[in-house]
This record gives structure tokens, C-alpha cells and sequence, in this order.
């Protein structure tokens, strides 16, 4: 079964840039992964240091595998200083 998943993450303001280019990074790395079926990341206009992330995968499994990933522990010790709070992660289930 597919796993829908949105992360907000919020820099601290005068670290936007910086956690952008963090950010960018883990795209690239996790849109190479097979079980990768979407992963999208917004930033939002009105808030430059608040970024979203959609992302669709395989299943639960290929979602704990992408979570050990070295581009996602990478992010984990480039991103700590940036933020500005823990990252709220949401496994959602798609109404439409």
C-alpha cells in the first residue's frame, strides 16, 4: 500500500537560504530511489524559511528504507543547526 507523507520544516529565518540548498540536496538523493513515486518540495511564498515536502512511496517498507538512506542522514546533521523546531512529519491518508 502506498504511503503518503507531508514534512514541514521550518528554518530559522536568517538560515533559509542554507537549508534550501540542505533541502535540494535530499531531492536529489531520494528522487533517484525506486521506490520513490513522488517527491515534491514547496517553500512557502509568504514565509521563505517554512518548506514542504509531498512525497508518495512504494510502501512502508521503501519508506523505512529511505529513512537510512546516507542522503537522509546527511540532511539529518546538515539541517539541525538550520531549524528553528523539530520537523513535523504527517502520514496522510489522500481523500480525493
Amino acid at each position: 500500500m502506498q504511503i503518503n507523507l507531508t514534512a514541514i520544516i521550518k528554518s530559522l529565518p536568517e538560515k533559509a537560504d542554507e537549508m534550501k540548498a540542505v533541502l535540494l540536496e535530499l531531492v536529489a538523493g531520494s528522487t533517484k530511489e525506486a521506490a520513490c513515486i513522488q517527491y515534491d518540495l514547496h517553500q512557502v511564498a509568504e514565509t521563505p524559511n517554512v518548506f514542504i515536502f509531498h512525497e508518495i512511496w512504494q510502501d512502508a517498507e521503501s519508506l523505512e528504507q529511505h529513512n537510512k538512506t546516507p542522503h537522509i542522514l546527511k540532511f539529518i546533521e546538515s539541517a539541525g543547526p538550520l531549524l528553528a523546531e523539530a520537523p513535523g512529519i504527517y502520514i496522510t491518508n489522500k481523500l480525493n
